[in-house]
């Protein structure tokens, strides 16, 4: 009684309001669902019958029957569906399925397949209803019943093959040999439907802790290969098979396959090789662009490749062979030539910039390194934040030069140049660091205060964990002789000067045992281990951070970075994962949280991301290069 007056009470709002029918209905929806949700089915069963005798729709009417089942008022729900099933003149599968379930959850297994068999004799002729009738089964778990639906589809109907949705039965009938063939036949249909089994291979793959099924599936999949090879779409899918687990090198084997056959893979192949840059392998990225350049000057991809093969070089000079002079001298060629190839043109100013940097920073060549900027920013038709960065990196080169007046003065330039922006402020940035190498200490603080707030969270940081190294420790002593050789050793490791700065570190730890600096004298005594490829030894100096140091600024710098070491470098990636997760956990507020997630993710085994703008990789703080770091 109380449950009809409350529909009454509502109805009776809605004609007062002139609320439309259909707006009732959908207040009425809302609310059976709430109630449904709640495992409230004794006020959900009416509202759904009411808005069932209205609309007709069977979507209400699975959702009344459900919360009778649930209700165990089995007399009740007999007595609607054989109503339903009266007024089809018995031609609606649904009721008869639903009816089946019914007689199953009583234990008459024997008539419930009796009426299942009905459902399926009549079926109607087309497509949509056999879905239907197979996503039914489905919603009661009775999925041989919905494989028995479709095989009877295939049969019946001319060039239906019904593999995606077979696909999805025999995964919720665990049969995964028999889920992977089927997919592997609808995207032989068509190509166009490879990324939707992509996305359902993903959520299948996800769950393969023990790799059982990424095995099965390599294996039937290169057998089809085999079999098939006129259906490239095979290939395209063990592509992005080998990209879930990073085996960029096979992958790319099999875009190269492809492409001497087509002949139209260059995109892709550009695609694959900035996703192998992204991800620092630097030796699949190089080869990728280089099959690229060998396919000449004609190919539309060339200029970029050309460009990008150098990039990836540098990159894996500066991250991974930075103290290799040999290769750094192999290099510096690989700059000329590329250079003359491609001319002094706007498209290589970023080769002019990471030029430069190798001959003063790595070279000690900072004149030569002048000329060539100098070069750069001569360079007809540049953008205006083209020629900001040059001068920036000419900046840069004076400070290494031991010019700061003159880099001062460029900092300056670009900063009048370019006011309120990003690369203002990162230029700021630079500036105050500066002052800070100089000493002029209170003078910086001041610049790096303003700087907190910047629009770009990664400048704010790291002008609020200099200023708050500053003010920590400038006050504690009557002498700013520790901060002093601190600048000095930041100095020295902005110019490579690593064993000089390493040396100066260790001043401070002997000549001052305890004083506050502790945690950044660690911190950047990691980062030299780093560039020294020495991970153990750095890890071992975040790890002390972490313990000892927990709640200090750089607590979240060195868990990320001691993360990055353990996936990249240490292979350890379950200790990694592990460390993401604490990051995620111990520091939401940090900068290093958005990165940490996606991390975390990939190595979970979630779909990675395979757009690729770009192929810079994000600034992770797992090195550093001019000024970019803390």
């Amino acid at each position: 009684m109380k449950k009809k007056l409350f529909i009454l009470i509502i109805a009776i709002i809605g004609s007062l309001y002139g609320f439309p029918q259909g707006k009732l209905k959908q207040l009425n929806s809302q609310l059976a669902l709430k109630y449904y949700n709640n495992k409230d089915y004794e006020k959900a069963a009416p509202l759904f019958k009411e808005l069932f005798d209205i609309s007709r729709n069977k979507y209400y009417f699975k959702y009344y029957f459900t919360s009778l089942l649930q209700l165990k008022d089995y007399k009740t729900a007999e007595k609607v569906v054989l109503k339903e099933i009266r007024k089809s003149n018995s031609s609606i599968p649904d009721y008869f399925i639903h009816w089946g379930h019914l007689l199953k959850v009583q234990g008459e297994t024997g008539e419930a397949k009796e009426k299942y068999s009905k459902a399926i004799k009549i079926i109607p002729g087309n497509k949509a209803a056999y879905i239907n009738a197979a996503n039914t089964f489905m919603q009661w778990g009775e999925y041989e019943m919905a494989q028995e639906v479709y095989l009877k589809g295939r049969r019946k109907l001319r060039n239906e093959e019904f593999n995606y949705e077979l696909a999805r039965v025999y995964l919720y009938l665990r049969n995964y040999t028999l889920m992977m063939e089927k997919y592997l036949d609808f995207i032989k249909e068509n190509e166009k439907n490879l990324n939707r089994v992509q996305g359902n291979l993903s959520s299948v793959l996800y769950r393969d802790v023990n790799n059982s099924l990424r095995d099965e599936f390599r294996k039937i999949i290169l057998k089809r290969i085999q079999e098939e090879p006129q259906v490239i779409s095979y290939n395209r899918l063990l592509i992005w098979f080998f990209l879930q687990g990073r085996n960029f090198t096979s992958a790319l084997r099999q875009a190269i396959a492809i492409d001497r056959r087509t002949g139209n893979e260059d995109a892709q192949i550009a695609n694959l090789a900035k996703m192998a840059l992204n991800n620092r392998k630097y030796t699949e990225a190089r080869n990728a662009f280089a099959y690229l350049l060998n396919k000449g000057e004609g190919n539309p991809y060339y200029t970029q490749s050309y460009l990008q093969n150098l990039h990836s070089s540098y990159l894996y000079f500066i991250q991974e062979e930075s103290r290799n002079l040999a290769l750094a001298e192999d290099l510096v060629q690989k700059f000329e030539e590329g250079i003359e190839t491609l001319g002094y043109t706007p498209t290589i100013y970023p080769l002019v910039i990471e030029y430069a940097h190798l001959l003063a920073f790595y070279l000690g060549r900072e004149d030569k390194a002048i000329e060539v900027l100098r070069k750069g920013l001569a360079i007809k038709n540049l953008k205006t934040n083209e020629i900001g960065k040059l001068k920036t990196k000419l900046a840069d080169v004076y400070v290494y030069a031991n010019d700061p007046w003159e880099a001062m003065l460029i900092y300056s330039q670009v900063i009048d140049a370019f006011k309120n922006n990003t690369l203002s402020d990162e230029v700021k940035l630079k500036k105050a660091r500066l002052g800070y190498f100089l000493g002029n200490f209170r003078w910086a603080q001041a610049q790096l205060d303003v700087l907190k707030a910047s629009t770009s969270k990664l400048t704010s940081n790291d002008a609020f964990e200099l200023s708050l190294l500053i003010s920590s420790n400038l006050d504690l002593d009557t002498t700013d002789l520790p901060l002093q050789l601190f600048a000095k050793a930041d100095l020295l490791l902005f110019r490579n000067q690593d064993s000089i700065a390493l040396a100066t570190l260790d001043t401070i730890e002997n000549l001052y045992p305890y004083h506050s600096l502790a945690d950044d004298i660690l911190f950047r005594k990691a980062k030299i281990y780093i560039k020294r490829n020495n991970y153990p030894a750095a890890a071992a100096n975040l790890e002390q951070i972490i313990s000892d140091f927990p709640y200090d600024v750089l607590a979240d710098d060195a868990l990320f970075l001691l993360a990055g070491l353990n996936q990249f470098h240490l292979n350890h990636p379950e200790k990694a994962q592990e460390l993401y997760k604490q990051m995620m956990v111990n520091y939401p507020g940090s900068i290093y949280v958005v990165e940490s997630r996606k991390r975390f993710r990939e190595l979970r085994g979630d779909n990675i991301e395979e757009e690729v703008e770009t192929g810079e990789p994000e600034y992770d703080g797992l090195f550093f290069e001019g000024l970019e770091y803390k």
